[in-house]
């Protein structure tokens, strides 16, 4: 893979151009120019919110979430490349199908889902071992989004040991 010393600003014309930069780039969240992993974040939960209305259930959904993850990898792949940055901050994809993997598992609430959101950025920002130690070494569409998928974890993790001390 090479890298390069200029890499590209993704802009509209980018997004368009190949399926794969719509995709890694969610739908054009990617696109925003303050935290990007923030705004892709976000636009997670409207999609959820979509899903859950036509009638998916979190059964369905979590049944997703592997080909959203492959479909990630290669997406993230070829626009990496493209843009000359492995792991671009405009490449949300890995974002929202994590945020999806910790909605499936919370109750719709707005509490719940604020928390989760709050929780999912925190560790995905952060990034304590292992997550940092494999974002360092795990490259490609892969490494893109599995440090994303642990982040996720994490965020279940505490989720589960606040319900079990404080009953939510």
């Amino acid at each position: 893979m090479t890298i390069s010393l200029n890499p590209r600003r993704p802009d509209g014309a980018f997004l368009r151009a190949h399926p794969a930069h719509f995709i890694a780039l969610g739908f054009g969240s990617g696109l925003a120019p303050r935290a990007p992993g923030t705004v892709g974040t976000l636009a997670a939960l409207p999609l959820y919110a979509l899903f859950v209305w036509l009638g998916a259930s979190p059964l369905l959904i979590a049944s997703l979430l592997l080909p959203a993850f492959a479909l990630g990898v290669w997406a993230c792949e070829v626009t990496g490349r493209a843009l000359g940055v492995p792991d671009h901050g405009g490449m949300v994809w890995d974002e929202i199908v994590a945020m999806w993997a910790v909605l499936v598992c919370l109750p719709e609430t707005p509490m719940a889902w604020g928390l989760g959101f709050g929780l999912f950025r925190l560790f995905d920002i952060v990034k304590p071992w292992p997550i940092g130690w494999l974002d360092a070494r795990v490259k490609g569409g892969f490494g893109v989004m599995l440090d994303d998928a642990l982040a996720a974890g994490f965020a279940l993790a505490v989720w589960v040991g606040l319900v079990r001390v404080f009953g939510f």
